[in-house]
């Protein structure tokens, strides 16, 4: 039966983070996007044991009004990082504006964009912060394609990516962070489901079927496999066509 090794994983991740600032930004901040969820708040985390407070640095991206921001703030005020607020409404507005004018906005942008404008707000922060953008996307979500390509699927760096759900939520208690952020159920942000109802199964299922091989239900297996294949490219490199000059 898998075990995971909460202590260990986490003093390899620290150290791998550090030795990748050494590598490619000595000196440079970790800046990241702050939900309150569990993904930021444990990526926060780690990010200040391998850096220390003082280079990590938050930004909260509300577009308009959002009911759970306290959650953001209150990650930034236990973990004592710096922060910045950036309201995305304006810029997400505007797009949305010059395009109405000659297209019908599909749901799928309506979903998607706003993960993209934060994704350059967060590039905007850290050209000017000096820093290097933390990616906080896990397995689970990476497993199925739950993430938005060239916005929350992107970053510099990703501590998190070969963890599932399960594993997160363990290195976020085995780190100290209050329950809270542990907890919180993620939200599209849109119609205000969470990800495990638009997913149409659990982490808790997908978790056990990716680490230990233990198949769900049939209709579910079959779901879970084919959003596994049909998103596999979001996980490479843009492909290119392999073109070799002849002798």
């Amino acid at each position: 039966m898998y075990k995971f090794n909460v202590e260990k994983a986490v003093d390899d991740c620290v150290a791998w983070l550090r030795d990748w600032f050494d590598k490619n930004g000595c000196g440079c901040n970790a800046v990241l996007g702050i939900s309150g969820g569990k993904d930021s708040s444990v990526a926060a985390a780690l990010c200040v044991k391998a850096l220390g407070k003082d280079r990590v640095f938050g930004v909260l991206m509300p577009q308009g009004e959002q009911h759970d921001i306290n959650y953001s703030y209150d990650l930034c005020n236990e973990l004592g990082i710096e922060y910045t607020v950036v309201n995305i409404k304006g810029a997400v507005d505007a797009i949305y504006a010059a395009m109405d004018k000659s297209i019908e906005i599909s749901s799928a942008t309506r979903f998607n964009l706003p993960a993209r404008i934060r994704m350059s707000t967060l590039y905007a922060v850290s050209q000017s912060k000096n820093g290097r953008v933390i990616n906080t996307c896990n397995l689970s979500e990476d497993w199925v394609g739950y993430s938005t390509r060239y916005g929350d699927s992107v970053g510099d760096v990703s501590p998190l990516s070969h963890f599932t759900v399960t594993e997160v939520k363990a290195i976020g208690r085995y780190l100290g962070l209050s329950e809270k952020f542990i907890v919180k159920p993620p939200i599209d942000g849109l119609c205000g489901k969470t990800d495990e109802d638009n997913l149409g199964f659990t982490y808790d299922t997908l978790d056990k079927y990716i680490r230990e091989g233990i198949e769900p239900e049939k209709a579910t297996k079959e779901r879970i496999d084919r959003m596994h294949v049909l998103n596999l490219f979001k996980l490479r490199i843009m492909d290119s066509f392999p073109y070799e000059p002849e002798e």
